[in-house]
């Protein structure tokens, strides 16, 4: 099962991950990326994989479990 990591003092608040994936990815009050969802299932992975890297400073990413 994909895990989704995120790298919260490289992330810059563009938000391009919650426009990919509204229900894995949002921000907090500060701009900053939150992982509502840290277990993809494999179904969304395509999708989610293609919001982390959509992330223009690279702060997100999906490892295999």
């Amino acid at each position: 099962m994909p895990i989704v990591k995120a790298d919260l003092e490289a992330c810059q608040g563009y938000a391009n991950c919650v426009v990919g994936a509204e229900d894995v990815f949002d921000l907090d009050d500060d701009g900053n990326v939150v992982v509502l969802r840290a277990e993809i299932d494999e179904a969304d992975r395509a999708r989610v994989e293609t919001a982390a890297k959509s992330c223009p400073v690279s702060a997100l990413r999906l490892e295999d479990s």
